[in-house]
């Protein structure tokens, strides 16, 4: 006597069963939506402070600072970002290219840095350093 559970059928499970599945993937989904918002946080940043080692400047270095107003200075005389182009295309032309170093306050717009930095690259300086507080 053989014995025997279920149908006689020998067919097999013809069908997927997906509810699991979507259940599975709308838990993915929802994980997936938490995290993205927490891994790009929108909180107020001061910056800029680090503990890195101070360097001595270089021998040809141009200082460029910009203040929390947005004024730009070479050295320590303000100028326009005309002029600032003006000084960036005739110490660019020199054969010896000095390393620029940048001192942004922590309140200054990052749209002003831009402009700086793109300046300076147009002019053909590469070298730049940023200035901060230990």
């Amino acid at each position: 006597m053989a014995f025997q559970l279920g149908e006689d059928n020998d067919t097999g499970m013809t069908e997927m069963n997906l509810i699991p599945l979507i259940d599975i993937m709308l838990v993915l989904m929802i994980i997936f939506l938490v995290t993205a918002t927490v891994a790009n946080p929108s909180i107020p940043l001061t910056l800029p402070k680090t503990t890195a080692d101070i360097i001595d400047p270089p021998p040809e270095s141009i200082q460029v600072s910009i203040n929390s107003q947005g004024e730009i200075a070479w050295d320590s005389e303000i100028i326009s970002l005309d002029e600032l182009q003006k000084r960036f295309n005739d110490a660019g032309g020199s054969a010896q290219q000095p390393t620029i170093i940048l001192k942004a306050d922590k309140e200054s717009r990052y749209d002003t840095v831009a402009q700086v930095m793109s300046r300076a690259s147009e002019a053909g300086l590469a070298d730049i350093a940023f200035a901060t507080d230990n």
